[in-house]
């Protein structure tokens, strides 16, 4: 089901303690923003927005380099205005399911998002909730009442409506109050909100110590891929490897522009996550791909990774060839490399060999390009 979705990332967050505020903070080496962008981006989202305060609009395409499909617009004083904001951004029609999502519950995952949407199919709204089990006590300094567990809920986020109703619901709103949460707003006009199995791991950060339990929830696995490309030598005056331009008395011979640097790099990304290999996402028999810049076909396998909540940990190019020289040429090949991959340059390594003159590439019938990647993705 087609959905859209607003994240919630403006607030002050004074009770997290000293530092920036939480959604750019860092869990697991990302910031946790970041987080909840892919996740929904993973799930599907066709659109989402992201609300945060107006200095640090700039601030989220450092945060979310490399994804695609999300804007920032500027929040309010309450998190009321900073929900109108991102409805009012949205583009969608009235009747497609909106989630929103406060950005400081880093976890979210396509189960939760599916669960939801399928709940909305006969409701107003659907929020993910859990039952509550500590006992529950009023009072000041000295406890005045127990109060009963049964039928209390602790709602998480995301939450899911439609466009319109949240819309009108918002509307409704009283400008004197504030909501402590979106289905509040629907529930206030009469609107039928159904529950969904809520998930610990859906914990908001709220306080110094949430994070330090963040950081130990997480659980993560490291992935290895490699990838082999070779190419024919033929006529020309210049050859593409690893995204830079050569100066040279022959060219590689492709469909693309045969840089086997690059094509070994994303064959080397696709086969870490599964996702086959380069031929299958750009067939040579496409014409669309005649000539194309294989930077296209590295940024495509970097999106995948980021799709599936994954990161790029490093990578390593070999090219094997008798000429032209590499060295000359290895630093820019490399600067390239991190900046398509998003990558800190020591993250980044290419190198070069010959075979001594023994086969293909020592007779200089062509060249071969070998690569290898680590890359940290959700077990």
């Amino acid at each position: 089901m087609t959905f859209s979705a607003v994240i919630v990332a403006a607030g002050s967050s004074t009770r997290a303690g000293p530092g920036a505020p939480k959604p750019w903070r860092s869990l697991g080496g990302r910031p946790i923003l970041r987080w909840s962008v892919e996740a929904l981006a993973s799930a599907g989202a066709a659109e989402i927005v992201v609300v945060t305060a107006s200095e640090r609009i700039a601030g989220a395409d450092e945060a979310l380099a490399g994804l695609s499909g999300w804007r920032a617009v500027a929040g309010g004083a309450t998190r009321a205005e900073s929900v109108r904001a991102g409805l009012a951004a949205l583009t969608c029609p009235a009747d497609q399911p909106v989630l929103v999502h406060d950005a400081a519950r880093p976890f979210v995952t396509v189960d939760h998002v599916e669960a939801l949407l399928a709940a909305l199919a006969g409701a107003d709204g659907a929020v993910p909730v859990l039952p509550v089990a500590d006992t529950l006590k009023r009072g000041v300094d000295t406890i005045t009442e127990t109060v009963s567990r049964e039928e209390l809920w602790r709602a998480q986020t995301p939450q899911a409506f439609r466009l319109g109703t949240l819309r009108e619901a918002y509307a409704a709103w009283p400008a004197d109050a504030e909501p402590t949460d979106d289905a509040a707003v629907v529930e206030r006009v009469g609107g039928r909100v159904v529950m969904t199995p809520g998930d610990p791991m859906l914990m908001k950060l709220t306080y110094p110590e949430d994070f330090a339990m963040a950081e130990r929830l997480q659980t993560r696995i490291v992935r290895i891929g490699q990838g082999l490309d070779a190419h024919r030598w033929g006529p020309g005056e210049a050859v593409w490897l690893c995204g830079v331009k050569i100066a040279h008395d022959a060219a590689l011979i492709g469909h693309s522009d045969a840089d086997a640097g690059l094509h070994a790099l994303t064959d080397a990304i696709l086969g870490a996550i599964g996702e086959g290999d380069i031929g299958e996402h750009f067939p040579p028999s496409d014409p669309q791909w005649k000539d194309a810049s294989s930077d296209r076909f590295l940024s495509h396998a970097v999106g995948l990774v980021a799709a599936k909540g994954g990161r790029i940990l490093n990578a390593d190019v070999t090219l094997v060839c008798e000429r032209p020289k590499i060295r000359p040429h290895r630093d820019a090949m490399r600067q390239r490399l991190a900046e398509l991959m998003n990558l800190p340059l020591d993250r980044v390594s290419v190198k070069a060999t010959t075979t001594e003159g023994m086969g293909f590439t020592g007779r200089e019938e062509g060249l071969l390009a070998q690569a290898v990647v680590s890359i940290e993705t959700p077990a």
